[in-house]
């Protein structure tokens, strides 16, 4: 019981030392009394046109919030300070820095400003404003700002604010609020920022009637004392004076000056309804939120359970997705490799030889087509794709489509019809060529696989300011279970028919997804074993006609053709092989062909030989890539034709030769039908 009142009686003296010590520490040292009674007069600086912080009032007296609290400071220190009047703010800084001036009375604080002020804590908040001409579309945010003209106060703290965070923007001055009020309000400016309840005073006392208060800013006036840095001694009995001046008096100013006086909220009989209103109604959500809590347990434990079915749904999908991509690698592959075995016997006649190898090459496309499925379906996934329109001719387009699809489905005994639904003056269209080819191709393809008998139309028009294309079959249709999952990756429609057709179930997927990014949909209606319509819908750009290069690079070739000599920098034996024989077998050229093993040596040869017409240049190489050889190449000669010839095909790869110096670009498995104009365009050119 002793040591308990002791230790009260400890903590109650520590507490009472406490109060002293910070009561005397708010109290004005001798030395600070005798500087005031040296100093005759302490200069502070008065700028009494910012209305209602300090301001000349009707009776020709100093007036405003500002004012209040400087008199309130001498009270406490019971010294009468010197005001010195100033109608030009940028006077008031220079001599602060010149310290012809102790004090300045309403300051914001800056950064530039604390190299010759020390600030002290602001009297108040109040709120920027922007302020705009009443039949002006309101301004929410400088950053929006565009190119309208902004006027400021110079040299005003907000001024330097504004011009730090938005250095952009068209900045007028003027000298004072009032001012750039007026010139916002005859048309001359498009806007000001200053603090809310300044604007408003001046608006109303100047009678402003074009202008208003059109939103607040992040950023607030927050005024208070500043003294100037050398003075040490003044600084502290500004500090101390601060300090002694309670929330209460702070509290009457501010009241009397900005708001209309108050009764504190919790005197209010309104205030403890709502109180005792609040405590039920947090009693009734608390009980309320426990059942909810309750309700989304379960709801959440039924979620995890078809998440769960899901993931190992994807799972077992992506399993079977796996085994796929072996089977469909593994069958052309076995018919490349089995047919080119039996390509090497004896005995074999031209027919069979003929058959053998177009089989080989059946298979070949048929290899890459599903290598092509999976680096797309993979390069999608990224969503780092890049969108390239050009100008493209529908009716050309669907031409090649008819030409390429017409004896495909003759094979199967199936009609391919094409239906032009175009007005006259509309066909040329602005769009990503490559990514619509896909599109329609693996639509095609996917008609073609499930029809047997019958026909598909292609119907393509433009209506509502919509490409329109309609790929209508009468195959096999899409069972109602499987009409939710046509489009997702890994998930094929009819399984068990896929399993004897084939395909990675890849194509819709594809289709879907380049559809996304070119602004489109596709949606499609079906009927079970009668056939389904895919409707393609993508944004109708038009584009000028005639724009569409379709002039012909080939030379006439009834005389015979002159020698060129063509570097291939290839340093695979078979590929090298390969583009030879293709470029010997051509009856329209007649080249000289020269090869390089490696980057460093197609350098060698093009500085060693100035007869070069054209370099076939391969991108992987060792000791120097094609990239940098190129680059050395064109140093050497820069109108030397370069066309990248590389297994890396996509629009970055395509890109980045193009960067390197590259004229063109064709990819492996090179084609010889895309090779000739390719040679064509530029063994001509170079004649």
């Amino acid at each position: 019981m002793m040591l308990k009142k002791l230790f009260y009686c400890i903590i109650t003296i520590l507490l009472l030392c406490c109060v002293i010590s910070c009561s005397n520490s708010h109290q004005l040292s001798n030395k600070e009394k005798e500087y005031l009674r040296n100093r005759d007069t302490i200069k502070v600086a008065v700028f009494p046109y910012y209305p209602p912080y300090q301001f000349i009032n009707e009776q020709s007296k100093m007036d405003g919030i500002f004012i209040s609290f400087l008199e309130l400071i001498e009270n406490k220190i019971n010294y009468k300070f010197k005001k010195v009047y100033y109608s030009d703010w940028e006077k008031v800084l220079n001599d602060a820095k010149n310290k012809k001036i102790d004090i300045i009375l309403e300051i914001q604080q800056t950064k530039d400003k604390e190299e010759y002020l020390v600030f002290y804590p602001p009297l108040f908040e109040s709120k920027h404003t922007i302020v705009q001409k009443k039949d002006q579309e309101p301004i929410q945010n400088l950053k929006n700002f565009g190119t309208k003209k902004l006027i400021l106060p110079y040299q005003y703290s907000i001024t330097e604010i504004i011009h730090t965070k938005y250095p952009n923007l068209s900045i007028g001055y003027a000298k004072d609020e009032l001012e750039c009020l007026e010139k916002v309000n005859n048309g001359e400016y498009d806007a000001y920022v200053g603090p809310k309840a300044v604007i408003k005073y001046l608006i109303s006392k100047n009678n402003l009637q074009n202008v208003a208060i059109s939103s607040e800013l992040d950023f607030s006036y927050s005024p208070g004392l500043a003294v100037i840095k050398d003075d040490k001694v003044l600084q502290s009995i500004i500090n101390k004076s601060i300090h002694n001046i309670s929330q209460n008096e702070k509290k009457l100013i501010i009241d009397n000056w900005l708001f209309n006086v108050i009764t504190p909220f919790y005197e209010k009989m309104g205030f403890w309804i709502i109180i005792t209103t609040s405590i039920v109604f947090i009693l009734i959500v608390i009980v309320s939120i426990n059942r909810f809590l309750k309700y989304k347990i379960k709801q959440k434990t039924r979620q995890l359970r078809i998440a769960k079915e899901k993931a190992e749904e994807s799972d077992r999908l992506k399993t079977v997705f796996i085994q796929n991509i072996s089977h469909e690698i593994r069958t052309p592959m076995n018919g490349i490799i089995g047919f080119s075995e039996l390509l090497n016997k004896e005995n074999l006649t031209i027919e069979e030889q003929k058959e053998y190898a177009k089989i080989i090459s059946s298979n070949g496309k048929d290899l890459i087509n599903s290598i092509d499925n999976i680096l797309e379906i993979a390069k999608l996934q990224t969503e780092k794709i890049t969108i390239k329109p050009e100008e493209i001719d529908l009716d050309a387009l669907f031409e090649s489509i008819y030409k390429k699809y017409y004896l495909k489905a003759k094979e199967k005994n199936v009609q391919f019809l094409i239906e032009n639904k175009l007005n006259q003056n509309i066909d040329v269209v602005l769009i990503d060529k490559s990514k619509l080819f896909k599109i329609l191709l693996h639509l095609i393809d996917n008609s073609i696989k499930f029809t047997n008998e019958g026909s598909i139309l292609i119907r393509y028009g433009v209506e509502n300011n919509e490409i329109i294309i309609d790929i209508q079959d009468t195959g096999i249709g899409i069972k109602k279970k499987d009409k939710e999952t046509i489009f997702n990756i890994f998930t094929q429609s009819e399984k068990e028919i896929s399993k004897n057709l084939g395909g990675l179930g890849l194509g819709l997927s594809i289709a879907k997804k380049n559809a996304d990014l070119l602004g489109g949909n596709i949606k499609f209606e079906t009927i079970e074993n009668q056939g389904t319509v895919f409707t393609l819908t993508l944004p109708y750009i038009p584009a000028k006609k005639g724009n569409i290069e379709t002039t012909n690079t080939y030379k006439s070739f009834h005389e015979k053709p002159e020698k060129h000599i063509i570097l291939i920098a290839e340093d695979g034996d078979v590929n090298f092989l390969f583009l030879k024989t293709i470029l010997t077998k051509m009856p329209e050229f007649n080249f000289v062909i020269h090869r390089a093993e490696n980057g460093k040596k197609a350098v060698d040869i093009c500085l060693g030989n100035q007869q070069i017409d054209l370099v076939l240049m391969d991108i992987k190489m060792p000791i120097m890539d094609g990239y940098e050889a190129t680059k050395k190449i064109k140093q050497i000669r820069p109108k030397l034709p370069v066309i990248a010839q590389t297994a890396y095909s996509t629009d970055e790869d395509i890109q980045k030769a193009i960067e390197a110096g590259c004229d063109d670009f064709i990819s492996k498995p090179i084609d010889r039908n895309l090779l000739k104009p390719l040679l064509s365009r530029y063994i001509f050119k170079t004649t």
